[in-house]
C-alpha cells in the first residue's frame, strides 16, 4: 500500500458525507474504450454534433451505425472492483451521491441505487424521443435498423429518437447539473475518480466542493488541470487503489 493510498483510506474513514465523481477511467478497467485519450474512439472518428444529428438523415444513420458497433463492446462489460468499491461506500451510508460523466450504466449494475446516481451525460442503454421524452429500448431499434437502416421515430409524437446521451452541441440536462452541484456543496469529502477534468461545465463541479470546504481527492492515471487544487492526488490504477482504500467496506 502506498502512502497516498493509506491517506485516502484515512480520509474515507474520517468523512461523514462523501460525494464521488467518476469519468471514463473507472470503466476502462471493465474493457470500455475511452473517447478522448490517444487511440480513443474520437481519434478514429470525429463525434457527430447534435445539430448534425437533427439536420441530417445520414448523420442519424451514421450515429446508429456507430452505436450498434460500440454496443458489441459495451454489452460485454461488467462492473470492476472500482465500481464495486464505490457501491460499497454507498451501501454503508458513507457516500451520499455518485456523479458520473459515464454513460455505461455500470454504477447501477454494480449495485448503486438509481436515486444515488447523477448522470451528467446521460445513459447509453436506452433511447428517448427528443420532443416528448418517451423512452425506447434499444433492442427494437437495433432490429429495425439492422434490416434496412430504418431510422427510429417516436410512435407517440413523431419526434426524432436518439440514445439518451448528451452529444456535442446538445444542452446539458438542467436537473442533473443542479443535483450534482447540490451534492458537491453537501459533502465533506469529494473524490474524483478516472476523470481528465477537461469537459466543462462538469469539470467545474469539484471546485464547488473545494470552495465549500470539502477535502478534494483526485485519483486518475494521468495528471489533470485540477491537481494543484486537490488535497490529495493519486496517479495510480483505479481498481486496485480503491480495493485497498475501501477494504473496510468491501
Amino acid at each position: 500500500m502506498t502512502d497516498a493510498t493509506t491517506k485516502l483510506a484515512q480520509l474515507i474513514e474520517a468523512a461523514s458525507k462523501i460525494t464521488v465523481f467518476t469519468g471514463a477511467g473507472i470503466s476502462t478497467e471493465s474493457g470500455i474504450p475511452d473517447f478522448r485519450s490517444p487511440g480513443g474512439l474520437w481519434t478514429q472518428a470525429q463525434p457527430i454534433e447534435f445539430q448534425d444529428f437533427i439536420a441530417s438523415e445520414e448523420s442519424r444513420r451514421e450515429s446508429w451505425r456507430r452505436k450498434m458497433l460500440l454496443d458489441k463492446t459495451i454489452d460485454k462489460a461488467t462492473p470492476n472492483i472500482g465500481h464495486k468499491a464505490v457501491a460499497a461506500l454507498v451501501d454503508h451510508g458513507r457516500c451520499i451521491s455518485v456523479i458520473t460523466q459515464n454513460i455505461d450504466d455500470l454504477h447501477f449494475q454494480s449495485g448503486v441505487p438509481a436515486e444515488k446516481i447523477i448522470e451528467l451525460h446521460g445513459n447509453s442503454t436506452y433511447a428517448t424521443c427528443l420532443d416528448c421524452g418517451k423512452r425506447f429500448e434499444l433492442a427494437g431499434i437495433f432490429a429495425a435498423f439492422g434490416k434496412d437502416e430504418s431510422l427510429p421515430v417516436c410512435d407517440d409524437c413523431g419526434g426524432l429518437v436518439k440514445t439518451a446521451t448528451i452529444s456535442f452541441g446538445q444542452p446539458m440536462p438542467e436537473v442533473p447539473m443542479i443535483e450534482a452541484k447540490t451534492a458537491a456543496l453537501s459533502c465533506d469529502l469529494f473524490i474524483v475518480i478516472g476523470s481528465s477534468l477537461v469537459v466543462y461545465p462538469a469539470a467545474a463541479i469539484p471546485f464547488l466542493a473545494k470552495h465549500k470546504g470539502a477535502t478534494l481527492v483526485i485519483l486518475n492515471r494521468e495528471a489533470t488541470d485540477l491537481d494543484e487544487h486537490a488535497d490529495l492526488v493519486l496517479h495510480q490504477e483505479i481498481g486496485p487503489t480503491l480495493s485497498i482504500a475501501c477494504a473496510a467496506y468491501l
